[in-house]
């Protein structure tokens, strides 16, 4: 019974995550994510107490995608500011190489670009602190001591759009005008261009 209600479960997850992509989370129906799932409309109940809760479930596993670190990978205090500047932002670009459910979330955080959720304020405010909170601490170790918290959440904030701004338009720039070629070695380049401009910016005065 618990397989066959985990098989459930992963069905409405990878269901909904296509649908709400589609067509965001308005636009897709419980009568259509469980019709896709093969299930009915009282497991979305069971397993997430609601459409709310199914969306919910799927933010989280969107924003673990982009913010999971390696597997055995080492502390950003065991490392250098430099090494552990670098390693936040390869673990940030890295999904310009997934595909599939990678895409799929991106299509659901425009989404939410242009039509705010309740559900995705929730889901940023659990699942994204601690990331964000990472990246302060990175920055700050670059960062004058007097510098203020909301100079240096800015800092963060800013750090961080280096890389978003690749990965949320990522099928653009591989388009005409732009015409990049996104591989292994395009990210690793890309990785080298986005840490020594913010090596520059973060050390500028210091």
């Amino acid at each position: 019974m618990a397989r066959a209600a985990d098989l459930t479960r992963n069905s409405l997850m990878k269901a909904a995550t296509a649908l709400f992509a589609e067509k965001g989370f308005d636009g897709a129906s419980v009568r259509e994510i469980v019709t896709r799932a093969r299930a009915n409309q009282a497991a979305i109940n069971y397993h997430f107490g609601g459409k709310d809760g199914l969306y919910l479930e799927v933010l989280k596993s969107a924003i673990e995608a982009f913010t999971r670190e390696e597997s055995g990978a080492p502390n950003d205090g065991d490392l250098t500011r430099e090494e552990a500047l670098r390693r936040f932002i390869r673990q940030q670009l890295r999904p310009l190489l997934a595909r599939d459910e990678i895409g799929r979330y991106l299509r659901i955080f425009a989404w939410e670009t242009a039509r705010p959720s309740e559900v995705l304020r929730e889901a940023m405010a659990s699942n994204a602190t601690p990331f964000v909170a990472r990246a302060v601490t990175l920055v700050r170790r670059f960062l004058p001591a007097e510098v203020s918290e909301q100079e240096a959440m800015c800092a963060a904030i800013w750090l961080m759009g280096q890389c978003n701004v690749f990965v949320r338009n990522r099928e653009h720039f591989t388009q005409p005008p732009f015409e990049l070629r996104i591989d292994e070695a395009f990210v690793d380049r890309l990785t080298d261009l986005v840490a020594g401009l913010a090596l520059s910016g973060l050390t500028a005065g210091k």
